[in-house]
This record gives structure tokens, sequence and C-alpha cells, in this order.
């Protein structure tokens, strides 16, 4: 992705830095539509963890899902407190057993937070939702009796966010969350199975 030459240099650099990105195999970002109502200038990519195909006949399983939303407004925005935001969202389905632990949301909230320490990436007015939500099917609908997601809704301004802005160590904290979500092991490290969040 490349953003239009008319846009504000501090938003080029930004959308270049996103895009540039190389996450871990499992994890697939594409470019999608933007929304155009919450700033001047928007960028967004959506994201999805896949397990390791395997049998005769591969179908990856797809463990997570999630979006990443780069905004500015070169005016910037009092609930900012800067001229860039970024928005994601991440989506996971859960264990049974865990569905109802109630450390669960202060937990996938860590995951966020720990993830943008870990990648070095200097942030403030973080904010967000964690959601646990349960679903029953009824009828001549396939799949499980009962599916249970978690849903993680956050947003922050990187720091510095004036000038020429890289936003690497930001785009990989949010693929840090997306593989902690879907229960990957760590690069390098050899998973015994495919686990659901918990």
């Amino acid at each position: 992705m490349t953003a239009p030459a008319t846009a504000p240099e501090t938003f080029r650099r930004a959308v270049e830095s996103l895009a540039a990105l190389r996450p871990r195999p499992e994890i697939e970002l594409r470019e999608m539509r933007a929304p155009q109502r919450l700033a001047p200038w928007s960028a967004a990519w959506s994201a999805e963890v896949v397990s390791p195909a395997a049998g005769p006949d591969p179908e990856p399983e797809v463990l997570v899902t999630g979006r990443l939303v780069l905004l500015h407004d070169p005016e910037g925005q009092e609930a900012w407190d800067g001229t860039l935001r970024l928005v994601t969202f991440v989506r996971a389905e859960l264990d049974p057993e865990h569905a109802n632990d109630p450390m669960l949301p202060e937990v996938a909230w860590s995951w966020l937070t720990g993830a943008l320490e870990e990648s070095a990436a200097p942030a403030t007015a973080v904010g967000g939702t964690v959601t646990q939500t349960s679903s029953v099917r009824f009828g001549d609908i396939s799949g499980p009796a009962q599916v249970c997601d978690l849903e993680l809704r956050a947003s922050w301004t990187p720091v510095p966010d004036d000038g020429p802005v890289d936003l690497t160590e930001h785009g990989t904290a949010f693929t840090t969350v997306l593989a902690t979500a879907a229960g990957l092991p760590p690069v390098g490290v050899a998973s015994l199975g495919a686990r659901r969040l918990g």
C-alpha cells in the first residue's frame, strides 16, 4: 500500500512503514478499504491467523481475525493527544472451559499493553474494550452447538507522532497480539499442536 502523493508526509511515511511489515508466516495481512469519516486521512489492513494445513486435503483453519486502522488528522484531535491514531480489532474463538474465566478480560488487555512494551512502541491515550460473547445454535445450522468469542478493540497514539513517522514497532505489537490470541508459540519454538485461545 502507498499513500496518495498529496497526503501529508507524516501519513505517507507511517503508511509505508506499516505496509512493509513482514509478520510470521501464520499471519496474513491484506490492504482493505479504510473508514472515511474518522479522519482526513486513513489506511487499513485486515489480518488473519491461520493454522498450518495438514492432511491429504489441506484447508488452513482461521484461528483469529483482526483489523489495523491508521488515522491521521494534521490538525490533531484532543481525544487522541496527537495527530496520528492506531485503531485495532482482534476476534478469537474461545475454548468453552475458558469462556467464563472472570480474569480473561484483564488477561486479554495485557496482551496489548505487553505487546506495546515488548515491541518498544511508546504510546499515549491507550484505551479500549474487551468483550466476551456466547452464541448457541438451534435447528438446522451446522457447526458446534455453542460458540464463545473474545473481541479486543483498542486504540492508541504513537509517541512521538510529529514529523516523518516509522510505525514498524506499533505494527509489530499488533501482530504480537494476534499471535498471542491464537496461542501461537514464540517464533522458533515448535508447537505440540494447535490450541484455541485460553
